[in-house]
């Protein structure tokens, strides 16, 4: 028979025992926790990104460029018959009328009227100018007619494009016709005057030049003074000085500033989408808003240049009528650089994204979009740009969000974080 077992003396088997398997746990216990944050430090984090949604709304493509205003109507005065000039105090700016501000002064011999052939060319001169008038005038009323027609009917149509009757199309064609006879008709109007100008200066020149007589050779050998021939303002003084000239020797040139068009530079294969009638923006001409104007023609025939990055272009003349009032461009000018945007096409529902969300890879469009935290790759078919958004025909909906400028660290399924909506 076995003897009795012993009592227990001092700590319990069991508290040692679980004493040294805890501590056998913390090593193992601190190996997880160290592997743990290790992992979490290797594991791949979202990638920032810019966002922008996909909306609907209007869309306007332009072609933007450099252009330069010029006087509509301008008329160079020279000299007449040859003879010494008198000096020209006249500067740029001032003001003129028609047949009564004298510009300059000639003092030609009689012997220069008593040829001929002279003679005969200044009488073929007056029955030529007689033409001329007689063409203008008819010309001016003309014009006249349908400038009053066209401001008629474009009455009547803003009447009805407030109640929602016409298109916009429709209202803007009419706005052009509208503007395009009251150009006309000053135009007809300018030319009028230059050609009255003309016929008197013919026969003045015929009176001195009729030998046999001594009014006629006291007429002769008076000085020649040369009026303006239109109202406007002194554009250019192209000789100033007094000295000999020969006839035909261009003297000023004088205009209406106020009468002002924008002659726009534009790459050929731009102009070949630029239509008759299409809205033009004026901007950074020095004043705080744009201003409006309406495409007359683009000039049928092109122009090598040399861009600044020496570059050989085809580029072509964009001639542009201003629609914005006069009193909303005092003090625009001839020659002043503009910067023109032609619009080419535009619609006032349409389907767009950030252009810059947009690339193509193999061919194709494609852009990422935003889906559950993640980058997805889409295929898109697109239709115009302007440069800042994008038409989309198919691939996107209204309301989704696509991703800005992607980077090479954006893939297919890649985890993602927007940190900024891109300003648009």
């Amino acid at each position: 028979m076995n003897p009795p077992a012993p009592p227990p003396s001092g700590k319990p088997k069991t508290a040692r025992g679980g004493a040294r398997r805890g501590a056998r746990r913390w090593p193992w216990i601190a190996g997880a926790v160290l592997l743990a944050l290790i992992v979490a430090g290797l594991w791949p984090k979202p990638v920032p990104v810019e966002a922008a949604e996909v909306t609907r709304g209007p869309l306007v493509v332009t072609v933007n460029e450099e252009g330069m205003t010029r006087v509509r109507n301008r008329y160079v005065i020279s000299a007449p018959v040859a003879g010494q000039l008198r000096r020209i105090d006249w500067k740029a700016g001032a003001e003129v009328k028609a047949g009564e501000t004298p510009l300059a002064t000639i003092e030609a011999t009689g012997a220069d009227f008593l040829d001929t052939r002279t003679l005969a060319q200044a009488e073929a001169r007056v029955r030529a100018a007689e033409a001329n008038v007689a063409a203008a005038e008819a010309q001016r009323d003309r014009a006249g007619a349908a400038a009053r027609t066209s401001a008629a009917e474009f009455e009547r149509l803003r009447k009805l494009r407030d109640t929602g009757v016409i298109s916009a199309q429709e209202f803007d064609a009419a706005e052009m016709r509208a503007v395009t006879a009251q150009q006309e008709e000053r135009s007809a109007t300018f030319a009028l005057q230059v050609a009255k100008f003309e016929l008197e200066q013919a026969r003045a020149l015929l009176t001195r030049g009729h030998p046999g007589g001594e009014r006629e050779t006291e007429t002769a050998m008076e000085p020649l003074t040369v009026f303006s021939p239109v109202d406007g303002r002194i554009l250019r003084v192209y000789q100033e000085s007094a000295r000999v000239v020969p006839a035909g020797f261009a003297l000023l040139e004088v205009g209406d500033p106020t009468d002002l068009e924008a002659r726009i530079e534009v790459l050929s294969r731009d102009g070949v989408a630029i239509r008759p009638g299409a809205r033009v923006m004026i901007e950074h001409w020095g004043g705080l808003q744009p201003l409006e104007a309406r495409v007359r023609w683009v000039e049928p025939s092109a122009f090598t240049k040399i861009s600044a990055l020496g570059v050989e272009e085809q580029r072509v003349y964009v001639v542009a009528d201003f629609v914005s009032p006069i009193e909303d461009r005092p003090t625009l000018g001839d020659n002043y650089r503009v910067e023109g945007r032609i619009v080419v096409w535009e619609a006032e529902d349409v389907l767009q994204a950030p252009a810059g969300a947009l690339f193509q890879r193999g061919g194709e469009w494609q852009t990422f979009v935003l889906k559950n935290g993640r980058a997805r790759l889409r295929k898109l078919t697109v239709g115009r740009s302007n440069g800042l958004e994008t038409e989309i025909v198919d691939g996107l909906t209204a309301g989704e969000r696509v991703i800005v400028y992607p980077g090479d660290s954006v893939r297919d399924g890649v985890r993602v974080r927007e940190i900024e909506v891109s300003a648009r």
